[in-house]
């Protein structure tokens, strides 16, 4: 291995996942979570549970016996001027939370690059996207007011497409992969700072895991591509399946969204993947409708944003309105993500009464 790099992830559920393949590899990493997370991570480690192919039920990986440390601490517990990269892997609501606001700050001051794992891409980045007024997008965000201090330069963004969750059964530090795809990151504007994601892209493809005496291959990779555009094939995702998941008066699984109407899902994802390409992307970089909607019939659970809004959330991440506000821009519109967003403002102000 090179060079033994060092990441501050904030955020211990994708966060988790991402500092475990990190530690396979070789490299350190430090989550920022909560405080129950905190003990019980720093105590026995973080447990993921992960399909591979081949074998039957889940390979269960404890980051106390792999190469790199995985440790936790506090929002107010770090420096970020101490790590090589800081990977943003909360909800994009979150950031603006008391700790979690103050620590992002000194995230921004730092000068260090950052990597954002959410489906919510940061204004930063959006800002490197040619011809994009990202003015004009400021309302689809909890508080845009969080990003302001951030450098586009040193901010990329990095698809969460490995679909995780921690079962409610089990402890604050065990986290159960469904779908083990690959994480995607776009290039930094500084080859230096891509130089990190890819030698971490080549440390965690040679990574093995010790299984009983035999060194298996572990699934959910990095992988680091040079167009900005890469990650955006998330969003034809996202407005397909996971809001589409969001009903009037109830919510649906992510199968269903996608499956009960094959047509009307292929045509919302398709005039997505038109979009992005008119914003310059090139169309073989992202995913065929076919292979996403064959993905969706394991997802049996209603989306994560449909779980928050079924729970009362009064804030979730807005990728839906972020998709019609571009659109806007470019002078496109389609009444089905119309009226998706409107069924998402509808529960949202549902929900924000109640809170009050």
């Amino acid at each position: 291995m090179a060079k033994k790099y060092k990441t501050l992830v904030m955020g211990a559920s994708y966060g988790s996942l991402l500092g475990t393949k990190l530690a396979m590899a070789g490299h350190d990493t430090v989550l920022v979570c909560l405080p129950a997370e905190v003990e019980k991570i720093n105590a026995e480690g973080a447990l993921v549970k992960i399909p591979v192919r081949g074998r039957e039920g889940l390979v269960q990986i404890n980051s106390r016996k792999l190469p790199g440390k995985l440790s936790a601490a506090g929002p107010a517990d770090v420096d970020p001027k101490e790590f090589d990269l800081i990977a943003l892997a909360m909800q994009e609501p979150q950031y603006r939370t008391p700790g979690a606001r103050e620590l992002l700050q000194l995230v921004a001051k730092s000068g260090r690059p950052c990597m954002s794992i959410m489906n919510m891409p940061p204004l930063p980045y959006l800002a490197r996207i040619p011809g994009l007024d990202v003015s004009k997008l400021r309302h689809c965000f909890t508080d845009a007011t969080v990003w302001d201090a951030f450098d586009p330069k040193l901010m990329t963004l990095c698809s969460p497409d490995p679909q995780a969750f921690r079962p409610p059964e089990e402890p604050v530090n065990v986290l159960q992969v469904r779908l083990p795809t690959n994480f995607k990151s776009a290039r930094f504007e500084n080859p230096e700072h891509t130089a990190i994601l890819q030698q971490m892209e080549k440390d965690i493809e040679a990574a093995r895991f010790d299984l009983g005496g035999e060194k298996i291959e572990i699934p959910v990779k990095l992988k680091v591509h040079d167009s900005v555009f890469v990650p955006l094939a998330k969003w034809a995702m996202l407005l397909a399946g996971n809001y589409r998941c969001v009903q009037k008066d109830t919510v649906r699984p992510i199968k269903e969204a996608v499956h009960s109407d094959p047509a009307a899902s292929k045509a919302v994802y398709e005039w997505v993947v038109d979009l992005c390409v008119s914003l310059g992307a090139d169309k073989a970089d992202l995913v065929p409708f076919e292979k996403y909607a064959n993905a969706a019939q394991s997802l049996l659970t209603p989306s994560s944003a449909a779980r928050a809004l079924a729970a009362g959330a009064p804030n979730i991440e807005r990728v839906d309105l972020l998709v019609q506000g571009i659109a806007a821009s470019k002078g496109r519109s389609n009444p089905e993500v119309d009226q998706t967003v409107a069924l998402v403002n509808g529960w949202l102000e549902k929900n924000r009464k109640k809170a009050s």
